[in-house]
């Protein structure tokens, strides 16, 4: 087992603290020191500058699928020369009507070396990669598949 650490740091810097106008930007710090600014989305009165956490959440998925998917593959014996992906968080309600990112689809195209998977191959490599992805085993939302 491990343990993964994100600090959190805000600060309201005098500003009014009504829902409006109070700030959203902070900052999460990793635990090997990486900095990345964080905000709300802009809808809900977050700057423009930060991440905000659905996208946070969109990427990890989308990071963790393509780091377990290199895995496979390369213990399979397919050599990956890049890995593209443009995924898509979607906010809307969810069973129990509350707001969530209720479905993520993940868009990876690949490019192999020599030896290429066939269409079922690749196929399996993403259901391997994602039935393996700690991520996509620790939410609730609906994450599918593209390949491109």
């Amino acid at each position: 087992m491990s343990e993964h650490i994100a600090s959190i740091r805000w600060n309201r810097n005098g500003q009014a603290f009504d829902y409006e106008h109070y700030p959203r930007d902070h900052d999460i710090r990793f635990e090997r020191g990486q900095t990345l600014k964080g905000s709300a989305a802009p809808a809900y009165f977050g700057s423009a500058d930060g991440v905000d956490p659905e996208e946070m959440l969109v990427a990890a998925l989308s990071s963790c699928h393509m780091l377990t998917l290199l895995a496979v593959a390369a213990k399979k014996g397919w050599t990956v020369d890049t890995y593209e992906d443009d995924a898509v968080g979607t906010l809307g309600k969810n069973a129990e009507g509350r707001m969530a990112v209720t479905h993520v689809t993940l868009r990876p195209r690949i490019v192999f070396a020599d030896k290429v998977p066939d269409a079922q191959e690749l196929e399996k490599l993403h259901e391997s990669a994602h039935r393996n992805c700690f991520i996509a085993s620790s939410v609730k939302t609906e994450v599918v598949v593209e390949p491109r």
